[in-house]
């Protein structure tokens, strides 16, 4: 084996999944058994209105998430896996779960047309 871009960028992404595995599943943890939702659907850093409501969402796509990880890192370590399955699982999780993170995201905290009523008070004051 010849160490050049290709086999850098497959071992990044291979090491990459175990903390990925790992933080996902124990955000899965914190929200399903701990009723930790102080994760749950962040946009900007702020909770959602009824954080309550999307825990079961952030918390099945953070499970999904991690469980795939785990299927990628076993699959590799233990049943042998050719490259372009395990990479394709890896890479095909990773980008499903920044969109379903997204997705949930927009829908908890909603567009709001025109001022925000923060902004509208500090201006009365």
């Amino acid at each position: 084996m010849v160490l050049d871009v290709s086999v850098v960028l497959t071992w990044i992404l291979f090491l990459a999944l175990f903390p990925v595995c790992f933080f996902w599943t124990r955000r899965a943890y914190r929200i399903f058994i701990k009723k930790d939702y102080s994760e749950v659907a962040l946009k900007r850093g702020e909770l959602p209105k009824n954080p309550k409501k999307w825990a079961p969402f952030t918390g099945f796509i953070n499970l999904a998430g991690g469980l795939a990880a785990a299927w990628a890192i076993v699959g590799v370590l233990f049943l042998g896996y050719p490259y372009e399955t395990w990479s394709a699982l890896a890479g095909s999780t990773i980008w499903s779960k920044i969109f379903a993170d997204f997705i949930l995201r927009q829908q908890a905290h909603p567009f709001v047309f025109g001022r925000k009523k923060k902004e509208a008070a500090a201006e009365l004051q």
